[in-house]
């Protein structure tokens, strides 16, 4: 669809042309200055007095100022596509992009301007881009991709509980809180691999798309769901371990059996549709994984959790991501030579951060460094790759 006048779009820079352009980049390469800085920290090179602290502030960012960066311009993006109607671009994608990079900054040096501002300004950046998205949806009414709105609502929510925590509100916690933010990325993983993995696997395997199971989908969405709520609402209900290994282990046996019937083992031959299956599979090993750790005290949930942080949020950003960019910018899609090497380093880093603390816990300092290097090879290598087609215009000539 020709949704803009070509010469008005020569004036408009590359990188502010679509939601995606300047999130995708901007996102990767906060995670690797986040990291970086998490691990200066965490070796006692650096010394800096983050809002809410070091540890609130790595897993607060990791979610709220890596992975929303990239969900916000992948949802400004595909409402184009699901709409027909422009996404947002220009001066207002522009506003958008630096109050998300305010809420950086300002997050690591809260002095600069006191933590209520702080505060209010990296939760405004949601709400805002929930009101943008909501837009060509309401426009048009299209009400089955309405539910991204509200999934951004959940998010600021999410976001202000974590806020909360710093301003020592009674009864909220924060780990609680920091899981019911990895959960609601887990939700969204779920519902747009549930739409696309069948889709990218048929056409990337020429073969049968399989058809979805609509009971299977509301389970694995469902039981994400009610586990994330159960989070959220922490400070005002509390559930039993049994109940949470009840829901974790339906949430984990659902999310397999649906990552089965598509199919993985037939997607080796291509590195942009495998990446997308083996973040899923970190994603339900994870989730079965904690479901144990209810039940089974020797397993160390807090090391767990990165299974589904790290191999599957950051694995499946990372599979989106390349694939994605490669088909908004017109080229084809093909991973470029190193990104399988990357895909599989982000596996690593998900692997040795978990595995090597829990049988080694003598040397967590230096699987820690490693799980961080690995993700730093990982997302510096779609840097090199990506940054130069992110920041021009489409290889074919079309707005975007």
């Amino acid at each position: 669809m020709q949704i803009t006048d070509l010469e008005k779009e020569l004036d408009i820079p590359a990188i502010l042309r679509l939601g995606f352009r300047p999130f995708f980049l901007l996102g990767a390469l906060f995670s690797i200055i986040a990291l970086l800085i998490w691990g200066l920290s965490l070796n006692k090179q650096i010394n800096i007095d983050f809002y809410g602290g070091s540890y609130w502030w790595h897993m607060h960012e990791m979610i709220f100022g890596f992975a929303c960066a990239i969900i916000v311009g992948f949802l400004l993006t595909a409402v184009q596509t699901w709409t027909g109607q422009r996404g947002l671009f220009g001066k207002p994608l522009l506003m958008l992009v630096l109050l998300w990079l305010a809420g950086r900054f300002f997050l690591i040096w809260p002095n600069l301007i006191g933590s209520l501002l702080t505060a209010v300004i990296d939760l405004s950046f949601l709400p805002l881009a929930a009101f943008f998205l909501a837009r060509p949806i309401i426009k048009i009414k299209q009400t089955r991709n309405l539910f991204f709105v509200p999934l951004l609502l959940l998010f600021s929510l999410v976001n202000l509980e974590m806020h909360l925590v710093v301003a020592n509100v009674n009864k909220v916690e924060l780990f609680a809180s920091a899981h019911a933010s990895v959960i609601l990325v887990s939700l969204l993983m779920s519902v747009m691999a549930g739409r696309v993995i069948p889709m990218f696997t048929a056409n990337g395997t020429q073969t049968q798309k399989v058809t979805s199971l609509t009971w299977l989908e509301y389970l694995s969405n469902g039981s994400l769901m009610l586990i994330f709520l159960s989070f959220l609402l922490h400070p005002i209900i509390t559930l039993g371990d049994s109940l949470f290994f009840t829901l974790f282990l339906i949430a984990g046996l659902s999310q397999m059996c649906r990552w089965l019937r598509w199919k993985p083992w037939i997607t080796w031959p291509v590195p942009l549709v495998w990446s997308l299956h083996l973040a899923i599979m970190f994603l339900w090993i994870g989730l079965m994984a904690l479901a144990i750790s209810y039940i089974d005290n020797s397993l160390p949930a807090n090391h767990l959790w990165h299974l589904i942080a790290i191999g599957g949020i950051g694995g499946l950003i990372l599979a989106m991501i390349a694939r994605v960019s490669l088909g908004h910018t017109g080229h084809s899609l093909v991973a470029p030579k190193l990104m399988p090497f990357a895909f599989l380093m982000i596996c690593f880093a998900a692997l040795v951060r978990v595995i090597g603390p829990w049988l080694a816990p003598a040397d967590y300092q230096l699987f820690i460094n490693a799980s961080i290097f690995a993700w730093l090879l990982a997302y510096g290598i779609f840097i090199f790759y990506y940054a130069p087609k992110l920041m021009q215009t489409r290889r074919d000539g079309r707005p975007g």
